[in-house]
């Protein structure tokens, strides 16, 4: 580890664009597309910088191809004009922007360069071959902090973010998405769509609609039109000719921000040109159009196609200012020879320099004046600051402020909900400006209910059974501040095994300013967790919890697993107290409140600090341990009292969560000679090997010559539709079965 730690620190030294904070002087060209219109000078400037960031991007993959590696060129460079004019409107404040399809990152990276934010050198020289400029869209001085993953996500994400914005920034909120014509059909973008429909979240879609997807056209791929099933998910459709075409996409960014402020999401969509019977749109209309006659005309020769083909002229052009990938995309999504598709593809095995030597990269002597006017005016000043780093104090609860709060005494079991509703609500009695909660109708059973009243109407966003976007929101509302603020997301943990771990998956690539990706101030609440779910049968439970967060562990703060009412209390206020990601797993049915040993005082009060494990039961001189997570922590006690009682003095230690202290188990290596781990969830079965807390616990003890052994569900495809206490019999979790095999260890 220590190794690793020196080749990580190595790493980040030698990445000169990323840090704490980042102060970029940038060229001050800066558009407000509701308080102006986009001048000819603004134009004539967006033109320079739309040249300059292509022609960086070229050269980019010139570099890369020397490498014998290609990129995602074509999308990079359709991506740059509107791109520019994002950049342009948004003050990285109220106003911000993302990018769905992440594979045009050549061109978002390149912007940036052609702005002053990135070192062009470092983005030519660089791209997809370091941390900073990598082949996905990812966070960079002047970028979008939410680094792009699978197809689809930002939909959701951003839609959380701009609902952020807006309870925190004000009317002036918004986002702006860039998104390509491929991803907007998966799941977790419809979702999005209606989310953002739902709670009016100011966000405006910008559709890159070229007509070329991965392996195809998306005529062949997807051949379904985008705006009808969009607009009737909410979003108003803002048609315009072409996403080139500055004047009228500054006109639509207009229209989609006035919307975004009255709290309308759209979609600006470019219809492209097709031929009327009053203007026909052939090859040679393409060639005029962009001022490339003479090289359409020879391409079109070259593979027999006539000047006069009827055409679609996409309203937004995939390689567009790299003339030959142009045409032949062009070609290639009107089905004529010598078409190619470039979605995959850059410079390997192409002429540089002929392709640099394009008459659409060209400067005009008004651009060259413009760009040398801008560059010797005083630079706009931005500051990036990397998110606070986990663990760093959130919402903290003073103790004062839980003095009324009861908590259910040793008397009889209760429902373990109660204290984690305890918990929401006085946090949320305390911070109502800086509480969101997403829910997905299901309130009465997780029991988030209660504290989701007590804020704001656009602090509470009900999403209905749409988990998987829900979870995705609830990760975009916590990009809108870096102030302390508090994201819960709160579901069954059967959907969110199943349904919502995109919202998990996100938080691997969200990498921070300063190098790592360290998760989300997410906390994602998992009710009803293990087979103590009541009757509702095996296929519904959710046996893979600890697997789950086990898998998440380097991406969270902390994970919690209480035993009793009392300790999701604790839980739920220590995960509110330190930003980062948390998962507080609550079991559904009722359990004992535990009590301390030989008395029945309870083991835990509302005030405690957390910490990681709890001594249940502890002997003099015991050289055996259960080490029990979540709702068992009973019956490991009951086990220990067994085994004691027949001569084999036994300590029980409960795992309150994760991560563990450093030392835990070599204190327990240098202490027993024997340890039982019990869970109420999956620990695997003999052909797939050992899972869970017990594959944790026997990896941190190899080797201590420890014996082990290991409760919990080992065969999840059989089990009685029964109370979770019969459940657990099936499987051979009782205390007396326990107590045996610790004497039989002796």
């Amino acid at each position: 580890m220590i190794d690793q730690q020196q080749r990580n620190d190595a790493l980040l030294a030698a990445t000169p664009t990323l840090g704490r904070e980042v102060r970029s002087e940038v060229l001050p060209f800066v558009l407000d597309p509701l308080r102006g219109s986009l001048s000819p000078a603004d134009a004539t400037l967006l033109a320079a910088l739309e040249k300059k960031a292509a022609t960086i991007a070229i050269k980019s993959l010139v570099s890369l191809a020397k490498a014998g590696d290609i990129d995602h060129l074509g999308g990079g460079l359709e991506l740059i004009p509107a791109l520019m004019m994002t950049l342009a409107s948004v003050d990285y404040q109220s106003r911000h922007y993302t990018i769905e399809h992440g594979h045009t990152s050549i061109g978002y990276y390149s912007a940036l360069a052609a702005l002053g934010f990135l070192p062009e050198a470092r983005v030519i020289d660089d791209f997809r071959r370091s941390l900073d400029i990598a082949g996905h869209v990812s966070w960079v001085p002047g970028g979008t902090q939410l680094n792009s993953g699978r197809l689809g996500v930002m939909m959701s994400v951003g839609t959380g973010l701009a609902l952020g914005l807006k309870a925190t920034k004000g009317p002036d909120a918004a986002v702006i998405c860039h998104t390509g014509d491929a991803g907007w059909v998966s799941g977790q973008a419809l979702n999005g769509f209606i989310a953002a429909s739902l709670h009016g979240a100011p966000i405006v879609f910008v559709m890159h609609r070229n007509g070329i997807q991965l392996s195809g056209t998306t005529a062949r791929i997807m051949n379904k039109d985008p705006r009808p099933i969009i607009a009737s998910l909410g979003v108003e459709i803002i048609e315009i000719a072409s996403l080139h075409a500055r004047t009228a996409l500054f006109g639509a960014y207009k229209h989609a921000l006035t919307l975004a402020q009255e709290g309308k999401p759209s979609l600006i969509y470019p219809v492209g040109w097709r031929s009327t019977d009053e203007a026909p749109v052939t090859v040679q209309t393409f060639g005029e159009k962009y001022g490339i006659a003479a090289e359409v005309a020879h391409f079109a020769g070259e593979h027999g196609v006539a000047l006069s083909t009827p055409i679609w002229i996409p309203g937004s052009l995939m390689s567009f200012r790299d003339v030959h990938a142009m045409l032949e995309c062009l070609f290639y999504v009107n089905n004529l020879p010598g078409g190619e598709a470039h979605h995959d593809g850059g410079m390997k095995g192409r002429d540089g320099d002929a392709a640099l030597a394009s008459p659409m990269l060209a400067l005009t002597p008004d651009e060259v004046r413009g760009f040398k006017t801008l560059a010797a005016a005083p630079p706009r000043i931005v500051v990036t600051t990397a998110r606070p780093a986990k663990g760093t104090p959130n919402l903290v609860l003073p103790d004062a402020d839980i003095a009324d709060v009861k908590l259910p005494g040793t008397e009889k079991p209760v429902s373990v909900r109660l204290g984690s509703e305890a918990a929401y609500v006085a946090i949320a009695k305390k911070f109502p400006e800086q509480c969101f909660f997403v829910s997905c109708d299901l309130d009465p059973s997780t029991r988030v209910g209660k504290a989701a009243q007590l804020v704001a109407p656009n602090r509470r966003f009900e999403l209905s059974i749409q988990e998987q976007a829900a979870s995705l929101v609830t990760d975009g509302l916590s990009f809108a501040t870096q102030d302390p603020q508090l994201n819960v997301f709160a579901t069954f943990t059967a959907f969110m095994e199943g349904i919502a771990r995109e919202g998990f998956e996100m938080w691997r690539y969200q990498r921070n300013l300063d190098g790592g990706n360290d998760g989300l101030n997410v906390l994602m609440h998992f009710a009803h967790v293990g087979a103590n779910t009541g009757r509702d049968h095996f296929s519904g439970w959710s046996l893979d919890w600890i697997n789950l967060a086990l898998g998440y562990l380097p991406y969270l703060h902390r994970f919690y697993a209480p035993a009793d009412a009392r300790a999701a209390f604790i839980a739920v206020r220590d995960a509110a107290a330190n930003r980062g990601g948390h998962i507080v797993a609550i079991p559904r049915d009722t359990l004992p409140v535990l009590a301390k040993q030989g008395t029945s005082e309870p083991l835990w009060n509302g005030a405690d600090a957390w910490t990681p494990v709890t001594t249940y039961r502890e002997t003099g001189g015991a050289k055996h341990a259960i080490l029990a997570v979540g709702a068992v922590s009973a019956m490991a006690g009951e086990a220990a009292d067994l085994a004691t009682s027949r001569g084999v003095a036994t300590d029980v230690h409960i795992i309150n969560g994760f991560p563990l202290a450093d030392g835990f188990f070599p204190g327990l290596g240098a202490r027993y000679t024997h340890v039982l781990t019990v869970e109420d969830g999956l620990i695997g079965t003999a052909d797939a090997g050992l899972r869970g807390f017990a594959a944790y616990a026997a990896s941190q003890l190899y080797g201590s010559g420890v014996g082990l052994q290991h409760f919990g569900i080992s065969d999840p495809r059989i089990a009685p539709s029964e109370h979770f206490v019969q459940v657990w019999e099936h499987f051979g979790m009782t205390a007396a079965a326990m107590a045996d095999a610790l004497v039989a260890s002796k």
